[in-house]
């Protein structure tokens, strides 16, 4: 039985002060209510460039993988800032708007083992990316992370149809352990969309941004550092368009049983852990699988299903806090309704945090009314809370907590909600209001924190650690 140890996160660049609030559970945690953040510091790495020639495969140790950001790779397109955050941006736009329709249409023994992450943004081009051998010999491939997606697949030779990669595009014809799936298979049975050609399984995934892949399912060895897995379906892609910045496909770790995370749940118990690292650091992020990478002493929370949309990962938010204080928001705004509507989905290819309407209003006010003698800036992009912090080395402002099921307050640090939009100190509030009931946590607000998923037992932890 998992003992729930009620803790809150917090991350602060200099100093803090603390407060104790109770919270409906009646647990007293103490929290940083107020932080005093670097603005200096905050620009200059926000628009410095750390590119990383290729992963050093020796510093992979047995059970972790690299996660790198998508600026931070060799073929990042962009090294002028403003383009990146205008580009995050519009990436961002097309990843709600698609896992809105995806939630109404309701579609869409291993070792313990991982990989550094690297970040590559939105359903279709990837915010975080890992770099895994697939075949026998193996041949490395850059791949883009979803906690959204279902499916593995990368780019396939003959290639009929093949946007730009990085590395060669794969050919099966020259791995030893590649076997294609018969239309009869009950596996083919599993994969949204497929078909049948020549006996062979098809397969076809469409992405919100008019992204696309198209293929044959196969059974292929993936090696994921020092440790071999066999078998794993993925989707040969012999037709493929969009936007994935030179990555050679996509790592699906869904709730759905042809995500990665579920077709390896017999050996891993549905268990993984992933950290995505701040943005403008030297560091990298890490995926891990299994149930021994679970951390002792995170704040766990239920993880809640949606029939309509089970790729997702739903938790339960009770409510928000700005300075440590609850605001007067109903419950009833995060709820997932019977019938699948609403709800708060942890996602990782989307970078900003969307909320209803009525949350992100109360948020932002109460944001504004703490941070009254801060400069106002103009709106910039979908943020219409900024501040001009041009010539501030640091400034006072109230941390953003997040009011969990159960009891358990995530707090988070300035950097995780206040961010450069520019190079000259314009900052803004990185929250937005949904256009529905759904709400979606997204990789901005996580950057830091250690992220865990007990699928067997049906729960999400944050913390302990940091990254």
């Amino acid at each position: 039985m998992l003992v729930h140890i009620l803790l809150s996160l917090f991350l602060f660049t200099t100093s803090a002060s603390a407060t104790e609030t109770n919270t409906s559970a009646g647990h007293a945690i103490p929290f940083p209510t107020h932080e005093h953040f670097n603005v200096k510091e905050s620009v200059s790495e926000a628009i410095k460039l750390h590119p990383q020639e290729e992963f050093n495969d020796e510093s992979r140790n047995k059970g972790k993988l690299k996660l790198l950001h998508r600026d931070k790779l060799p073929f990042s397109h962009f090294t002028d800032f403003r383009r990146r955050f205008g580009s995050r941006m519009r990436r961002d736009g097309h990843r709600v708007a698609a896992l809105i329709r995806r939630t109404r249409s309701g579609e869409y023994e291993v070792e313990e083992f991982g990989s550094e992450v690297v970040s590559g943004m939105d359903q279709g081009s990837g915010e975080y990316f890992v770099r895994i051998g697939v075949g026998s010999p193996p041949k490395n491939q850059y791949m883009v992370i979803d906690s959204g997606s279902d499916i593995v697949w990368v780019q396939c030779q003959p290639c009929n149809q093949c946007y730009h990669q990085s590395d060669p595009v794969f050919d099966p014809s020259l791995s030893a352990s590649f076997a294609g799936v018969p239309c009869s298979s009950t596996l083919c049975d599993q994969v949204d969309n497929s078909g049948c050609n020549s006996g062979r399984c098809k397969y076809e995934v469409m992405y919100g941004d008019g992204s696309y892949t198209k293929g044959t399912m196969a059974l292929e060895t993936i090696t994921f550092g020092r440790t071999v897995v066999p078998n794993v379906a993925i989707g040969c892609g012999h037709s493929n368009r969009g936007m994935f910045t030179g990555a050679a496909g996509l790592l699906g770790i869904g709730g759905g049983s042809m995500s990665l995370v579920g077709q390896l749940s017999g050996q891993t118990g549905g268990a993984f852990s992933y950290c995505l690292v701040s943005r403008g650091t030297e560091s990298s992020g890490s995926l891990e699988f299994g149930r021994g990478v679970l951390p002792v002493g995170a704040a766990w929370v239920p993880l809640l299903r949606n029939p309509r949309a089970p790729s997702f990962y739903y938790i339960g938010l009770s409510g928000l806090g700005v300075g440590g204080t609850q605001l007067p928001i109903s419950e009833d705004v995060f709820r997932l309704t019977e019938l699948g509507d609403g709800g708060v989905v942890m996602d990782t290819g989307t970078a900003v945090t969307r909320l209803p309407t009525v949350a992100y209003a109360a948020l932002r006010d109460a944001f504004m009314t703490q941070t009254a003698s801060l400069p106002r800036a103009p709106s910039v992009s979908i943020f219409d809370t900024c501040y001009d912090l041009n010539g501030f080395v640091t400034v006072r402002v109230p941390t953003v907590s997040f009011f969990l099921m159960g009891g358990p307050i995530l707090t988070l640090p300035a950097r995780n909600f206040l961010i450069p939009v520019d190079e000259r100190g314009t900052f803004c509030f990185a929250f937005a209001p949904s256009p529905t009931g759904l709400s979606i946590i997204g990789n901005i607000q996580q950057e830091g924190i250690q992220i865990s998923f007990d699928g067997s037992n049906g729960f999400v932890g944050f913390g302990p650690n940091i990254c």
